[in-house]
């Protein structure tokens, strides 16, 4: 604690960046954003063996700032990985980063080293550690979780932590609560998630990281089955699994998952770059139209947000095509930082109660039915 207020910071790894902030009870002190080149990335065979490279630029980061992380009072990551869990804040224990390194939802996605690392950070100086809303949050519907396959199921992976940060700011902003209105958010970054928001429940989304939705700067978004067996013929399972979350999308087209390098070459009026450009937005308004059939047509709003937003074209070709089912509203970048802060913030005060970590999935399959 400093001049008595609590200092927390906020660990956000993301496909491409590793974003880090600061914050004195409600002000934030400062906000850094490392970009992480994909070749850097893709040195590290496993997500889970990035791990000492993000910590060294953390603390470096930390050096530059001034900052002695002895004098942090909280660690509070981003955190995907574990076991499917109700939304809310969490008190990280060793069980949380044991199933994190482990990666039980079967995916490589970067936001579990955000707890990975807010638990060794807290570890190391004696502080507590937290997270908020992870990728695993479940609150399907079972309409979204039956496959055509028995035994296989979809489950939930999203961005739920900038989602429903994103809702809620939004539901406030128009005068009304969250937990009544109904909204399409799309997340829309270095991964791409879209996602139906039933009276404060996501009861429906894409599965971003896992092959599922509109490709993005480093996913491949969603293939034919065949066509991805064709593939399987002449390339690794473990080739398929990286292109799903790390080297698929703009990187394999452009050898880059820079979106401002992308971009450029659309505004040069690059016949590929406006190709690939365009027709990730058209896949992302497909998606879109999915989520508002989830919601019967009743939509108040349509939020998007995410790095990629801050691209006015991008923000324009989603209206004109999406703009029928409801008002678009852009919030470019994330609100992940403040909520992450916040919520740390509220139970350091004693104004609101972590969850325990469950260990177990939050849904435990289709009871007394032979599916």
């Amino acid at each position: 604690m400093k001049d008595g207020k609590f200092r927390i910071l906020a660990i956000n790894p993301g496909s491409t960046s590793t974003k880090v902030s600061l914050f004195e009870d409600e002000t934030s002190v400062f906000e850094r954003k490392l970009f992480h080149e994909a070749s850097v990335l893709l040195k590290f065979s496993h997500v889970n063996d990035q791990m000492p490279f993000r910590r060294e630029v953390i603390l470096d980061m930390l050096k530059a700032e001034g900052v002695d992380p002895n004098t942090i009072d909280a660690f509070v990551g981003r955190c995907g990985g574990t076991h499917s869990q109700p939304s809310g804040v969490i008190r990280v224990d060793q069980n949380v980063y044991d199933d994190a390194v482990k990666g039980l939802d079967g995916s490589e996605h970067p936001a579990k080293l955000g707890v990975m690392l807010a638990w060794k950070f807290a570890e190391e100086f004696g502080k507590s550690a937290f997270t908020l809303n992870p990728t695993t949050v479940d609150e399907l519907n079972d309409y979204a979780r039956l496959t055509g396959i028995k035994g296989v199921y979809r489950f939930a992976h999203t961005h739920c932590l900038n989602q429903k940060a994103v809702a809620e700011f939004h539901a406030e902003k128009i005068g009304r609560r969250y937990e009544d209105c109904n909204f399409i958010v799309a997340h829309i970054d270095g991964g791409i998630t879209v996602a139906a928001h039933e009276h404060g429940r996501t009861v429906d989304s894409n599965m971003g990281a896992d092959g599922d939705g509109a490709y993005s700067p480093t996913r491949i978004g969603s293939l034919p089955v065949l066509t991805v067996l064709n593939y399987l013929e002449t390339h690794s399972a473990d080739d398929l699994r990286r292109r799903c979350t790390r080297s698929g999308g703009f990187v394999d087209f452009f050898g880059t998952s820079n979106s401002d390098t992308i971009h450029a070459l659309v505004e040069k009026g690059d016949r590929k770059a406006t190709l690939v450009w365009n027709t990730m937005i058209y896949q992302i308004c497909k998606q879109i139209g999915e989520m508002a059939v989830v919601l019967c047509g009743k939509v108040d709003g349509i939020l998007l947000t995410g790095g990629l937003v801050r691209f006015a074209d991008l923000v324009e070709f989603i209206e004109k095509h999406c703009g029928f089912i409801a008002p678009v509203s852009a919030y470019p970048g994330e609100m992940e930082q403040e909520a992450l802060g916040l919520s740390a913030l509220k139970v350091l005060r004693g104004e609101r109660t972590a969850l325990t970590y469950t260990g177990r999935d939050v849904w435990q399959g289709f009871e007394g039915m032979d599916l």
